[in-house]
């Protein structure tokens, strides 16, 4: 949406150079930050909409940021994009312990972050605009933290992680989510966790809610549908 602020923490000039103007054509205002210290300062006294933070900074840690700017309770749910040149697992799943909501790995296709962008502020406008994590529809009713949900103005039942993934795919919409990102953002990565424990949810889900509600992309992955219209 046009007029949203992006802040960038980025260390490396080029690539700095490179991102502001394409992320400006495409609508958003960017702010660029080349230390961690400058960064944390500019994201506690003017939080922008969402935050590309890189994980390797000369002065202090994406890690120590990230963690940071959560236990401020100031800026609780500001969306944080980890760019990272790490290809371990590991430093993976501390950014998104402490609070990270996604992460792209260096060297990546500015069209892939765009789309995570995207993505990210698309569920802070539905989290914003929906009080108290409320979806409705022409039959759907979902009250995240209630844990509430009503299909045809009858209860559901809904586990915890079934919850969990019907909100992440409702935030999401009208984007297809592919199975690696729900792992990713459901289940943390767990090793011992695979697509097929996704595809079992998802049936879990479509047995409560109806087959309808939640479409199959052939190849990519899930897309919340809902009941509207």
């Amino acid at each position: 949406m046009a007029g949203e602020r992006i802040l960038l923490i980025e260390d490396d000039v080029d690539l700095a150079a490179s991102l502001g103007p394409a992320l400006r054509k495409e609508g958003y205002e960017v702010d660029h930050q080349a230390t961690g210290a400058g960064g944390l300062a500019a994201a506690l006294d003017n939080p922008p909409d969402l935050l590309l933070l890189d994980l390797n900074l000369p002065d202090m840690d994406g890690i120590a940021i990230c963690r940071e700017l959560r236990d401020s309770g100031a800026v609780g749910d500001l969306p944080i994009l980890m760019l990272t040149a790490r290809s371990m697992e590991a430093d993976r799943v501390r950014g998104l312990d402490v609070g990270a909501d996604d992460y792209v790995s260096k060297p990546f296709s500015l069209r892939e972050l765009k789309s995570r962008i995207n993505a990210q502020l698309r569920r802070r406008r539905l989290d914003q605009g929906t009080p108290d994590n409320i979806y409705r529809d022409d039959r759907l009713e979902v009250r995240r933290e209630e844990m509430i949900v009503r299909l045809d103005g009858r209860p559901v039942r809904m586990t915890a992680r079934e919850m969990e993934l019907l909100w992440y795919l409702i935030a999401s919409r009208p984007r297809v989510v592919p199975r690696e990102s729900i792992l990713e953002r459901v289940w943390g990565l767990s090793a011992e966790v695979t697509t097929r424990t996704i595809d079992v949810h998802v049936r879990a889900l479509r047995k409560k809610l109806g087959q309808e509600a939640i479409e199959t992309v052939i190849g990519r992955g899930y897309r919340f549908r809902g009941y509207t219209g």
